[in-house]
């Protein structure tokens, strides 16, 4: 009897570290879905990739930001799996679904620490919390945050704040699941060149050299370098791993 896939939800796996991502655990034979909030196209082409693969691929639009569409969310999971995979259970969440700020502390606005807050705290929170009847014993979460809760940038306090806070509850969470056998881990980027908060790192050669001069690798990331390290957690042998926060700056600030 041929042994069913293991499925993996991504949040805002459309595009950059959460495309890498779906499509990096494809390649490792695992089954996707993933999320995106407005564009379609993009969130369809990583379900053609996937599915060329030979995997097995839906796209869900889903706003993190917007608690009161999670449960609607969580009834059209329920309905793929069962459509798909005629099963009612997945085995692996990645938390990647976010969006930048960049405004010193004094001059962030009421409605852009909402938006950060909703967006990468309470999105997360709540989404994992209504998700988690469905994930498998034994199956394996990732939080993604971001390495500007080790060191500091300019403008970055509200956003960084916030991941710090999704660092705590992954370490929370790593506790409260581990009689299920679910590991719970945080996957901390540093700066990576993704249209992230406007394309800023991708399309500056100058912030990127100097950006880059900072690490030990000596330049800043590229999608495939996180994507890989999350499927490695995933559906690799790292069981053993759990509570952990995993810095992948290509060494930043060391």
């Amino acid at each position: 009897m041929t042994q069913q896939a293991k499925i993996a939800i991504i949040t805002g796996g459309n595009r950059g570290l959460g495309r890498d991502s779906a499509l990096r655990l494809a390649e490792g034979g695992v089954d996707v879905i993933i999320t995106y909030r407005s564009n379609e196209a993009e969130a369809c082409e990583v379900v053609r990739a996937a599915e060329a693969m030979g995997r097995t691929a839906s796209a869900c639009r889903l706003d993190t930001s917007r608690v009161a569409d999670i449960d609607r969310f969580a009834d059209e999971v329920r309905a793929l799996l069962k459509r798909h995979w005629d099963c009612d259970s997945f085995d692996f969440l990645v938390n990647n679904a976010g969006t930048g700020s960049n405004a010193p502390f004094a001059e962030t606005t009421v409605d852009a620490f909402d938006e950060m807050v909703n967006v990468h705290f309470k999105g997360v929170y709540f989404l994992t919390q209504t998700l988690l009847p469905m994930l498998s014993d034994g199956g394996r979460i990732i939080n993604i945050s971001t390495g500007l809760t080790r060191f500091t940038s300019q403008g970055k306090s509200a956003y960084a704040s916030v991941k710090g806070a999704v660092e705590v509850l992954t370490r929370y969470l790593a506790q409260e699941l581990g009689p299920r056998g679910i590991t719970v881990n945080t996957v901390a980027p540093g700066p990576v060149a993704t249209d992230f908060s406007g394309g800023v790192v991708r399309d500056s050669e100058q912030l990127r050299e100097t950006l880059g001069s900072h690490t030990a690798l000596g330049r800043v990331g590229v999608p495939e370098d996180i994507g890989g390290v999350v499927a490695a957690l995933l559906s690799g042998p790292t069981g053993w791993v759990t509570g952990q926060r995993i810095e992948a700056s290509g060494g930043m600030l060391l």
